[in-house]
């Protein structure tokens, strides 16, 4: 067992040290390297994510072949392609490491059985569904309505241990702006 998965557990659960165990033994690691796909788009998502170590990212890419960056998974995030792994249908994402990354997976019978036969997992799922849901809603608006300098401060806020591991370029992806603009944007603050 991953002691950081049991760690996460205990904090943000009262599950049982069985029910940990339960979870654990149908969970199987994986590790990947630096640019590692985990789920390549047109692949089905199969697998529930725990990242243990390491930071993923899910991105797309488009006819221009410009790369569009979704979302970022740290360590204790969990993850997946909900379209893909709910419709059992090709996934119109990739997901990669960013840095070597420990990941534990689960599929999709065996989570959804234990959803049925641990209702705190249950609790979990539903309370991160819950929280995803107002972090997409977030982004939405401030990708809608903010201006560059309030999208990297918010960026800023919400992700502050992830801007020394991430290139520019992948932050700019994220918030939808040029690495020219993000460039003025972090030069102006440093000259505040």
């Amino acid at each position: 067992m991953h002691p950081e998965f049991e760690k996460y557990l205990k904090e943000n659960t009262s599950l049982t040290q069985d029910d940990i165990h339960h979870i654990n033994n149908k969970a199987f690691d994986k590790t990947l390297h630096r640019n590692e796909l985990l789920l390549q788009a047109g692949d089905i998502c199969k697998h529930k994510v725990f990242v243990v170590k390491g930071l993923l990212r899910m991105y797309s890419i488009d006819s221009n072949g410009n790369e569009h960056i979704l979302q970022f998974a740290p360590e204790h995030s969990w993850t997946l392609d909900v379209e893909s792994y709910d419709k059992q249908i090709p996934s119109e994402i990739n997901m990669g490491a960013i840095e070597p990354t420990e990941v534990m997976l689960w599929q999709k019978d065996d989570f959804n059985k234990l959803l049925s036969e641990v209702p705190e997992l249950s609790k979990l799922s539903q309370q991160i569904i819950s929280r995803n849901i107002y972090y997409s809603r977030q982004r939405m608006l401030t990708t809608l309505s903010a201006t560059p300098e309030e999208k990297y401060d918010d960026f800023i806020e919400r992700f502050p241990k992830l801007l020394t591991r991430l290139p520019l370029r992948m932050i700019a992806s994220y918030l939808g702006i040029s690495i020219k603009t993000l460039t003025r944007i972090r030069h102006n603050q440093l000259h505040r």
